[in-house]
């Protein structure tokens, strides 16, 4: 069995491995063969082509550009997701069933229905093709699913533990950040991950609502396709480059990854 996954894994890398051997090759051996032929003549590969890409100022822009969006929108969407999980989870107020119920509903909603009013509502105030306005989309599509997460996972821890804690002095914030945090580590860590994955490659909102002068990676890429079919040693080194961050990003939290994934799935 293991053999067997062992195998899956390796088929399952192939593209990124010929993505990898691709932008360390020059463009006239990429036109002659395919990536393999690195096997048998190692002398092809060469760090020209990301020195080439590092010196073009519209893909290092566009890097710069996709960190601006993706990390304020990870980190809203956690804060404020984590916050509403909790009040969702433990907190008395009129109407909470009813109102976790519409966050349920927007879950289902699906992100093409709100481009084209959206688009008209940031034009009239202003944050259409800013960096702000993409934030702002990203956080309203990407809360419904942090607090169904976070109150899901805030919801199991036990209540004896809370009530110990406001019997010692604790106010709900305090109770909050010293307490339900720390339980809820590997939830908002695996909520962190997907919400920074989803906005790093996300292409459609991007296309629209993002600065076409300074677009995210995803767009800057699309756009030299477009531009220039056969550039290809900006092409490769772009895109193996802009797939190595997100992953970097995963395997540094995938033990976190990992436990909030599997948390309540064992009793």
């Amino acid at each position: 069995m293991q053999v067997f996954l062992l195998v899956v894994g390796l088929l399952w890398l192939v593209p990124t491995i010929g993505l990898a051997l691709s932008s360390l090759r020059e463009p006239a051996d990429i036109s002659a063969g395919g990536w393999w032929e690195v096997f048998t003549v190692p002398s092809q590969i060469t760090f020209e082509n990301y020195a080439h890409l590092l010196q073009d100022e519209t893909i290092t822009g566009s890097l710069l550009s996709t960190v601006a969006i993706t990390v304020p929108s990870a980190l809203l969407v956690v804060v404020l997701g984590s916050l509403a999980g909790y009040a969702f989870a433990w907190l008395e107020f009129p109407g909470r069933d009813w109102w976790f119920l519409g966050v349920v509903g927007l879950l289902v909603v699906p992100v093409q229905v709100a481009l084209l009013p959206v688009s008209r509502l940031f034009g009239t105030i202003g944050i259409f093709e800013t960096t702000l306005g993409v934030v702002l989309f990203h956080v309203a599509f990407g809360l419904p699913f942090a607090i169904f997460l976070l109150r899901n996972f805030f919801a199991e821890i036990p209540r004896e533990l809370l009530e110990a804690a406001r019997l010692d002095g604790a106010g709900e914030l305090r109770l909050f950040f010293r307490v339900v945090m720390p339980l809820g580590g590997p939830a908002i860590a695996s909520l962190g991950i997907f919400q920074f994955l989803w906005v790093w490659n996300d292409m459609l909102v991007a296309l629209i609502f993002a600065d076409s002068k300074n677009p995210p990676i995803t767009v800057a890429l699309q756009q030299q396709v477009r531009h220039f079919g056969d550039n290809v040693s900006i092409l490769a080194p772009g895109a193996f480059l802009s797939m190595v961050i997100p992953l970097a990003v995963f395997f540094a939290f995938q033990r976190q990854f990992v436990s909030g994934v599997m948390a309540g799935a064992v009793k």
